[in-house]
């Protein structure tokens, strides 16, 4: 019969091979956690630092009235988000501060006389747009398939008037040569806001021809007025005009609902 002794070491080399085992099981442990960890990192939310795509940051259409450029095909156009709501409603206080001297939108002059309408569907003038009238350039769109290009068939352009109204108009009905006398789309004066008529009145000149235009009108805007009140209507049309032009300022606009 073999002794204790000789019996000793099969319990040891148990021991051993149990031992093995569970360092074996106890370092898989490991390995399994890290897949979880980086699915936990890869799926975490996005910061509000990090760069969002140019389809993200169009999505909120903001109504702040911007003053920086959007560069599209040589354009400087105002965002495409607050384009939509300008072009949506009527907004001659907006157009004021869009047009201010040293803005830096793209301009437009037309090539010749066009009716009014507005392919976005919101108000548009009943005035036509006349030959050498400047605009600002909102939106150009094509229907080649091949992409937007520099000039050629098929182009329109979404732009502003004066009066704070949007315009549709084909590529060949505008450009973007400055004429000697560039003219302007009618202002009214009952469609300017309080803070924009005050501070116009501010302006001699404006104040004046204002003053006229009270005195000749009588109260009366539209229908059967005579010739002198619509000489004076159109006298403080453009005199609002020159004193944009001549940067003469203007209140910041609220942002568009």
């Amino acid at each position: 019969m073999p002794s204790a002794r000789s019996r000793s070491p099969l319990p040891w080399s148990s021991l051993l091979v149990a031992s093995a085992l569970l360092v074996a099981c106890g370092g898989s442990s490991e390995p399994a956690a890290t897949p979880a960890t980086e699915t936990t990192a890869g799926s975490a939310p996005a910061k509000a630092g990090d760069t969002a795509s140019p389809a993200a940051a169009e999505a909120p259409a903001s109504g702040e009235v911007p003053t920086t450029c959007t560069e599209k095909e040589g354009f400087c156009v105002p965002p495409a988000g607050f384009v939509k709501k300008l072009c949506g409603a009527f907004h001659p206080d907006v157009a004021l501060a869009l047009f201010a001297k040293g803005s830096p939108w793209t301009r437009g002059y037309l090539k010749g006389d066009v009716e009014a309408w507005n392919a976005s569907g919101g108000v548009s003038s009943g005035d036509k747009l006349l030959f050498d009238e400047e605009v600002i350039v909102l939106v150009r769109r094509v229907s080649d398939a091949g992409g937007i290009q520099v000039s050629g068939a098929g182009a329109s352009f979404d732009v502003l008037r004066w009066d704070g109204t949007c315009a549709t108009l084909s590529d060949g009905e505008m450009t973007t040569k400055t004429p000697p006398k560039p003219k302007a789309a009618k202002l009214k004066w009952k469609d300017l806001g309080e803070a924009t008529q005050t501070k116009l009145l501010e302006d001699a000149g404006v104040a004046k021809i204002n003053a006229e235009r009270k005195k000749e009108c009588k109260g009366v805007t539209m229908g059967d007025v005579n010739a002198k009140c619509v000489k004076a209507v159109d006298a403080l049309s453009l005199a609002i005009v020159a004193y944009v032009r001549q940067g003469g300022e203007v209140p910041k606009p609220a942002a568009l609902p």
